[in-house]
């Protein structure tokens, strides 16, 4: 018998766990390295997502190993109001990789507390209350960041923050304003904001995005797009909030996936890829935000802000970044992968779109690339033949749309790694449709 059939952990694990979305998968996890993870079989499973998106540097990578436990023995834990040298560090550090005008910044647990904390933070500076997202987007589960989160998650949980408002999110694949056959996304921002501009009591403060939308299906903001939003922004008196959860520290192939496009925003958000896989994010904004807050009594107290032993992780992870030139890898790998889903493409119909930056991308699975026709159920049977062949994947899916897969391997990932991960990819599209 399978180990990861143990009765009595499965016969717990129904009992004592509450369900959080979806479905856990069949095996028990033993331990991680590197790209991958070992079943209770000591089956090895590539993980093309990096966890939840977050293991920049791979599973028990020893430097940030060794880091933590020299924390866990010397400096984990503190009273919020007492400051450590990996916290003002790593402040210092966030100030020097990032552009003029963001300098300062507070150190949290996750990515959902991060965007409470700017959202909060753009309501007191500009005296104004609503926040406008985008339709696909995703902020987190908490209060605020719920509230901007329209992805997935909003019924049945009663009214969202007054003053919440959704644009849609550009969709080159499945464009909605076309002109002369091209996708005219200025039409398509101008004509959002009209209607923002409607409905608003005038207090709009601030506009939260991520540069690619992760969970709204991989949708990268088009070159251009970006600096027109700031521009939105800047005429209505809001600040912009960018979200580079699943985009910073160099998985796009720049450090921040905002300077591809050379536009700053008034704050901005780190969380799951500072960590590498460890609790830790940040707020980063400029020092005029900061003291304005400041005087007007900002306060976001919480358990584990400026926790040194994190703080110490989110150091290392920067310093292996920059010295084992990752940014870098990621453009590269990044190349050597897409290039691979492309010529899948070319070989399965059922492919319809490739897209994305760098090592994190997305594959939409449709019923035909001439119809674009939705096809949720073939991509469930692609991700369950995938996890049977030893390849774990991550599928978005949504109204409208194809199933959409998120593959974002560590930036560690090796040629040999990549290549392995798309023959059992293209093993399981295979499989699945010889089925159909």
């Amino acid at each position: 018998m399978s180990r990861n059939d143990d009765p009595l952990f499965w016969q717990n694990a129904r009992q004592h766990l509450i369900r959080y979305g979806g479905s856990f998968e069949p095996m028990v996890i033993e331990r991680a390295q590197g790209c991958f993870v070992y079943d209770a079989d000591g089956r090895a499973i590539l993980d093309f997502t990096s966890g939840q998106m977050s293991s920049l540097l791979g599973h028990g990578h020893p430097e940030v190993a060794a880091v933590v436990a020299d924390h866990a023995k010397n400096l984990d834990h503190l009273f919020s109001g007492m400051l450590t040298r990996p916290v003002v560090d790593l402040a210092t550090k966030l100030a020097e990789i990032t552009p003029p005008g963001l300098e300062r910044s507070m150190l949290l647990s996750t990515g959902a507390e991060a965007n409470e904390a700017a959202i909060k933070m753009a309501k007191l500076y500009t005296g104004k209350f609503e926040i406008v997202s985008f339709a696909q987007s995703w902020h987190g589960m908490t209060g605020g960041a719920a509230s901007a989160t329209y992805s997935a998650g909003r019924k049945g949980y009663g009214p969202a923050a007054v003053g919440s408002f959704a644009i849609p999110a550009p969709n080159t694949y499945r464009p909605r304003f076309e002109r002369g056959g091209v996708f005219d996304w200025q039409a398509e921002l101008d004509y959002a904001f009209d209607l923002i501009d409607r409905q608003s009591s005038g207090n709009l403060a601030a506009f939260i995005a991520e540069p690619i939308l992760s969970s709204g299906g991989i949708l990268d903001l088009p070159l251009g797009y970006l600096a027109a939003l700031k521009h939105k922004c800047t005429e209505r008196g809001m600040l912009l909030i960018l979200d580079e959860a699943q985009t910073g520290v160099g998985r796009t192939g720049t450090m921040f996936a905002f300077e591809r496009d050379g536009v700053t925003p008034d704050i901005l958000t780190l969380s799951k890829t500072l960590g590498a896989g460890l609790p830790l994010a940040a707020v980063v904004t400029s020092a005029e935000i900061e003291e304005a807050c400041h005087a007007r009594g900002f306060l976001f107290y919480t358990t584990h802000v400026s926790d040194p032993l994190p703080a110490a992780v989110g150091l290392k992870v920067l310093e292996v970044v920059q010295r084992d030139r990752l940014v870098e890898r990621a453009r590269v790998a990044g190349q050597r992968l897409e290039g691979g889903l492309r010529a899948l493409q070319r070989e399965f119909d059922c492919i319809g779109d490739v897209r994305g930056r760098g090592l994190l991308l997305g594959m939409e699975i449709v019923k035909s690339q001439a119809g674009k026709e939705a096809a949720p159920e073939l991509g469930t049977a692609i991700t369950r033949e995938c996890m049977k062949l030893g390849l774990s994947m991550n599928i978005v899916q949504l109204p409208g749309m194809g199933g959409v897969f998120r593959i974002a391997p560590p930036l560690t990932v090796s040629d040999t790694e990549i290549e392995l991960g798309l023959d059992l990819l293209k093993r399981a599209i295979e499989t699945v449709l010889a089925k159909a």
